[in-house]
């Protein structure tokens, strides 16, 4: 793909999930459920790789991939950024970058919708459900979406991951991107810089990113599987709930 595509590509991803974000538009944004949900979801993707969190080698990627592209923290910041700053990022970037933010905001729009819908589905009329459980959840993730829409978050997770593996192999570009720190500050990107020197930085410290990438993505696509199965331990025997703020 050409830079003029990915641009093409980028701020058409990045009109769609402003659109997305904005509760005139979407009324389930404002619905308290919404925010259990995401820290519920955050507390049982830290069970599921705790090995990977505990690991020297895989801790800071298994942060930030918890962090800043699969867990509950907000990150609305990216499309705010980008929407003021469109021209002046698309003059900053390199394209390997570009195509990297283009993969996290679409990520961010499919898994944003798809909390949506689960947030929908468990929620009773004023949005305020009873305690997630296990079972509640496989339930509403059913009806919330199809497993194509679910194979398709786990791509573009996989993609991101795909994308800064191969750029912190690129000395030029993660020099660039170090140098520009100051410079990104001064345009109003500091948010978006951040974001990116925070996951370079991860998979520059693990020294490959295979077995990382790998243990994620055959994890998600099997609890994905038994989830939409009707599996009654969709995150294996033993699993406990998750704990998260009622």
């Amino acid at each position: 793909m050409g830079r003029d595509a990915i641009v093409d590509r980028l701020r058409a991803v990045a009109s769609r999930l402003r659109s997305a974000r904005d509760p005139a538009a979407e009324p389930a944004n404002t619905l308290p459920v919404v925010r259990r949900l995401r820290a519920w979801q955050t507390a049982r993707l830290a069970q599921t790789f705790a090995d990977l969190r505990a690991s020297p080698r895989h801790r800071e990627a298994a942060e930030f991939f918890l962090s800043d592209l699969y867990g509950e923290q907000d990150v609305s910041w990216r499309d705010r950024d980008l929407a003021r700053m469109m021209p002046t990022l698309v003059r900053w970037l390199p394209e390997a970058m570009l195509d990297t933010v283009c993969d996290a905001l679409e990520l961010d729009l499919v898994s944003h919708w798809l909390d949506l819908q689960v947030a929908l589905a468990l929620g009773d009329g004023a949005g305020q459900p009873a305690t997630i459980r296990v079972a509640s959840y496989a339930a509403a993730y059913r009806i919330a979406g199809t497993p194509a829409e679910r194979g398709r978050q786990i791509d573009l997770l996989m993609a991101v991951g795909r994308d800064l593996d191969h750029i912190v192999r690129m000395p030029l570009v993660y020099g660039v991107l170090r140098l520009a720190r100051g410079a990104a500050g001064r345009a109003g990107l500091s948010s978006l810089h951040a974001f990116l020197e925070r996951g370079f930085a991860a998979f520059r410290a693990m020294g490959g990113a295979q077995e990382f990438l790998s243990t994620i993505e055959e994890r998600e696509r099997e609890i994905s599987r038994r989830l939409f199965a009707g599996d009654p331990r969709p995150f294996g025997p033993g699993f406990p709930e998750p704990r998260s703020e009622d």
